[in-house]
């Protein structure tokens, strides 16, 4: 059929709300639908039309495009060859919500924002535990204090681009399309620049090198990201700074190690302690001695948790645990006493006291019987 407006044909206003325009596709579909006219040729088409209209102005971004360039805007490569028509249509589509998505491409006009910077930070494990001021030092493009960021010579201005006539993008016809660029004349700024400020050249910024100070909250871990607002590099021609991100890392610690709020220790206990019981004393980073009770009987690589002994919750409250693994030590060095109160030991044993080397020898035993029957 005709190649008939969208809007003519769901029989609305173009200033048609979304819920006008789906009742009256439902109100047109309903009498045109082909079940209802079995055979019509008609209706079938005009069904189709009223379909593909609807589906266009149900779509936010589909209606904005047909408003402004009509069928055009659907019609891939209308007017050029290849593959140019679906570049230039999502150029359309960029020009219609750039603004909302972040400026496109290009960035808006004269507001290019500075790059953010990176800085790592290495601090110790009991900085982390808490907290700490530090000082950092970095090299960074700062706003030049001769043109106060302008880019231009003191007592002089920049001047409208002429070839873009300020707005910082040119436009070009490409068929039914029209896309825009940035100004290749003034980089997007819109303006230009006649009498360049000589200390900065012209980008109204300089390389300094700065002394910030620096919050460790207590709890960081390895990664943390620590964002200093406005801190990174200054924008050309005073646009907006960037940020600074500084990357924590942990130096190695020569007795915690950790994971998440959890410090980890490994303590060597002597074999009696381990046989006896007893308690040991081991240092925290909270700069306290915690007692750790170890029972009678404990066996070389077992855990013992302290409660609330370990890293602070980042931005929180509480602590994590403490967790000892306790390592038993065999004595490399004995006196003869001692030996001989051991020689004693060894004569009263019956094999229960150590019932895991003594299940695992008549293990063997019954393999070796086994093995010379």
């Amino acid at each position: 059929m005709a190649d008939i407006d969208f809007y003519e044909l769901l029989e609305v206003d173009r200033t048609a709300d979304d819920k006008t325009i789906k009742s009256s596709y439902r109100r047109l579909a309903m009498v045109c639908h082909p079940d209802r006219n079995p055979g019509c040729k008609e209706s079938e088409a005009r069904f189709k039309a009223i379909s593909e209209a609807y589906d266009c102005l149900k779509d936010p971004q589909k209606r904005a495009a047909y408003d402004r360039f009509g069928k055009a805007a659907f019609q891939n490569g209308a007017g050029q060859g290849g593959g140019q028509g679906f570049e230039g249509f999502s150029d359309i589509f960029e020009n219609i919500f750039g603004e909302f998505m972040g400026g496109g491409r290009g960035g808006g006009r004269g507001v290019q924002r500075g790059a953010d910077l990176r800085y790592d930070m290495e601090i110790t494990l009991e900085d982390a535990y808490a907290g700490k001021q530090a000082s950092i030092t970095v090299d960074v493009a700062e706003q030049c204090d001769t043109c106060n960021g302008s880019g231009a010579k003191p007592g002089t201005s920049a001047t409208g681009c002429k070839t873009c006539g300020g707005h910082g993008k040119v436009r070009a016809q490409q068929g039914f399309f029209v896309v825009e660029r940035a100004c290749p004349a003034c980089h997007g700024a819109g303006q230009v620049i006649s009498d360049p400020c000589r200390e900065c050249r012209g980008e109204g910024r300089v390389e300094k090198t700065k002394t910030l100070d620096v919050r460790i909250p207590a709890g960081v871990d390895e990664g943390t990201r620590i964002r200093l607002t406005g801190e990174g590099e200054a924008g050309a021609r005073g646009a907006p700074s960037g940020d600074l991100y500084i990357f924590i890392h942990l130096a190695r610690h020569e007795l915690f190690e950790r994971d998440g709020t959890t410090l980890f220790a490994r303590a060597p206990i002597s074999f009696t302690t381990a046989a006896l019981g007893g308690s040991i004393e081991v240092p925290g980073l909270d700069k306290a001695c915690h007692e750790i009770r170890i029972p009678a009987g404990i066996q070389s690589g077992k855990q013992i948790r302290q409660r609330g002994a370990g890293m602070p919750v980042l931005n929180g409250r509480g602590h994590g645990d403490l967790v000892i693994q306790v390592e038993v030590e065999t004595p490399m060095r004995l006196s003869a006493r001692q030996k001989e109160l051991l020689e004693e030991f060894r004569a009263t044993e019956t094999g229960d006291e150590c019932p895991q080397s003594s299940g695992f020898f008549s293990r063997l035993k019954g393999m070796w019987g086994e093995l010379k029957d």
